[in-house]
């Protein structure tokens, strides 16, 4: 046995063996970066929670944040992987931030004092990174308070964000995150961070409106530590402002990026192009980020990147993906002028407002495009995974990266026969809800379900099986996608936009004072349950019921708030009314004293 593991162990490349997936740390040859011998250029993305989640948008969770699980980020890998791209950035290193839920979870505590279970999803992100191939743009702080940044250090201090730039204790106390950083041995791989070649560079922070000093000071720091790796700078180069002559000159300095939104996207890439002229082939310069424009505009940006060789690469903002719990992490871009949404790959009819469908299709082909790689098919993609079921109105699954669409089985025996009872079913199309209701289940019904992943290429194999689920209620459930459902209604509307505000449900029904909608029952009502979005602390909405439509009595109703403390956002406070008594009513209004959002309504019954 000992001397067959020595042969594997000899077959097998020495990066593998190592824990590595990559045989060269990445390099610079005058403009270029360079993967040995070879120029290293890339159209990829930025995915901000790849290392940490800030959108738990579940009703009933008032805490947003949280630390990602390997299925997830094995989910962003493969999709990156599958988009043709070859890096991807994460834009900082949390900071506990006092204005988020105490509970929420953050890498860095207090000066010196670290998260090790948030510093061990890095270590699993990068024995990801090495397992699929993909490099890790490895940017040490924000500059604003998003997770947790530059004023949140000060704030540990009672310092003000400006300080940090200036004060010997703040500054002391960033050096120790970096030094903690990049000193660390990987909890998975065994691998020092400062060793791993899946790090393409260090970057001093995110979008950094840093002194020059400031930034030469943290530079040689990291260089002082780490000799192997390369080192972006920062700094805010945004739009119209360009990249800093004092960076392009620094030695500690490796790489050099911008950032573009402009509104007038005619401009972006005249200013890319002018940070070019500005560096002169002295340093690899790269798109950092880019978004909030139309398809062609983005085309434009990225043709303008493949067709100059200077420019490294560029990484659009951004891409969000599955959840453990099922569907998609959902995300409205504060700076999307009101449209746009972080991406979902392959792309779905929920994106179809900013195009998310063709502008992914077109960003896949400049992906391989800049690498002069023929563009492959699509993956066939691979299994899902059928989440427990207790009713046959509430199915959910962790999806496959790449499946447009899924198929869902019924049979009620595990061995089948399959009945297939629904195609091509969205996970993106019901944002922190169960995904698939099955509204041919019948009462007493004892079913198994299974589900397979589509796409253009293909189906994929059946999931697990699920079951036995013994149907005893059925449901009427209400998206407010139209007015379909509702029985009657009065002086509403529905309403979409500032879905962050609705915990990121786009499509909701909107009344005021004086307002009414009506629903009727199928069957025995047994539970009601009504997801409202209100301003006031107040109660906006009254349920009554009636068996005959003209002797209606107010419902006693259970009501539960779900607010959100945190003041990052313009939350509106999510409130849940339910009813489960014992009275069957065939009618319900809901009566309307002030401005209410309802994002959806389930109706529980049985025959």
């Amino acid at each position: 046995m000992k001397k067959l593991i020595l042969l594997i162990l000899v077959l097998l490349p020495s990066s593998l063996v190592n824990g590595q997936g990559f045989e060269n740390f990445i390099t610079v040859s005058g403009d270029r970066l360079m993967d040995g011998n070879k120029p290293f250029r890339f159209i990829s993305f930025n995915v901000p929670t790849l290392n940490y989640q800030e959108d738990v948008m579940d009703f009933k969770v008032t805490n947003p944040y949280a630390l990602p699980d390997e299925f997830e980020m094995r989910d962003v890998f493969a999709t990156v992987k599958e988009m043709g791209g070859q890096v991807i950035r994460f834009y900082t290193i949390p900071v506990r931030n006092k204005n988020f839920p105490a509970e929420s979870p953050t890498y860095v505590e207090s000066p010196g004092v670290f998260n090790e279970e948030a510093f061990k999803v890095t270590d699993k992100m990068l024995a990801l990174a090495n397992e699929y191939h993909v490099r890790i743009i490895f940017s040490f702080l924000n500059n604003w308070q998003w997770m947790g940044g530059r004023p949140n250090y000060a704030a540990f201090r009672g310092k003000t964000e400006n300080d940090f730039w200036t004060d010997p204790q703040l500054i002391d106390d960033f050096k120790k995150t970096i030094a903690f950083t990049i000193n660390r041995k990987n909890t998975v791989t065994g691998v020092a961070y400062k060793d791993d070649k899946a790090i393409l560079c260090w970057e001093t922070g995110n979008e950094l409106t840093s002194p020059v000093d400031w930034t030469i000071k943290i530079t040689r720091y990291i260089k002082s530590l780490d000799k192997k790796h390369l080192v972006m700078d920062g700094y805010y180069a945004i739009d119209d402002r360009p990249v800093r002559e004092e960076s392009i000159v620094e030695p500690s300095i490796d790489i050099l990026s911008s950032h573009h939104y402009e509104t007038n996207t005619f401009d972006i890439p005249p200013h890319i192009m002018n940070n070019l002229a500005l560096i002169k082939g002295r340093k690899p310069y790269l798109v950092g980020e880019f978004g909030f424009s139309s398809s062609s505009a983005l085309a434009n940006v990225l043709d303008t990147v493949i067709q100059n060789k200077g420019i490294c690469g560029a990484l659009i903002w951004s891409l969000r993906h599955h959840r453990r719990q099922g569907g998609f992490y959902w995300h409205s871009e504060p700076m999307g002028l009101g449209i746009y949404k972080a991406y979902h790959f392959p792309g779905f009819s929920s994106g179809t407002e900013y195009d998310e469908t063709d502008l992914l299709k077109m960003y896949r082909q400049k992906a391989f495009q800049i690498q002069g790689v023929e563009l492959p098919a699509l993956s066939i993609p691979k299994a899902p995974v059928l989440l427990p079921i207790e009713e046959a109105y509430a199915i959910s699954w962790q999806g496959s990266a790449g499946a447009s669409g899924y198929s869902v089985e019924r049979a009620d025996n595990p061995n089948g026969a399959w009945l297939p009872i629904a195609n091509n079913v969205s996970d993106a199309e019901v944002p922190y809800f169960p995904l698939f209701h099955d509204a041919t289940a019948k009462i007493g019904g004892n079913y198994y379900y299974r589900i397979k992943a589509l796409n253009n290429s293909g189906i994929s194999e059946a999931s697990n099986v699920v079951g036995p689920v013994l149907v005893q209620k059925l449901a009427v459930i209400d998206k407010m996608k139209n007015i379909g459902v509702l029985y009657q209604s009065k002086n509403v509307k529905l309403v979409t936009g500032s879905d962050r505000s609705f915990k990121e449900i786009r499509d909701r029904l909107q009344g005021d004072s004086g307002s009414e909608i009506y629903y009727s029952v199928p069957g025995s009502l047994s539970s009601l349950n009504i997801y409202s979005f209100e301003q006031n602390r107040s109660s906006y909405l009254t349920v009554s019921g009636s068996n005959d439509t003209k002797n209606w009595e107010v419902i006693n109703i259970e009501l539960q708030s779900y607010l959100n403390n945190e003041s990052n956002y313009a939350y509106w406070i999510p409130k849940l009314y339910s009813y489960s008594g014992e009275k069957k009513y065939k009618f319900f209004k809901i009566s309307f004293s002030g401005v209410a959002q309802i994002g959806r309504v389930e109706i529980m019954y049985t025959e």
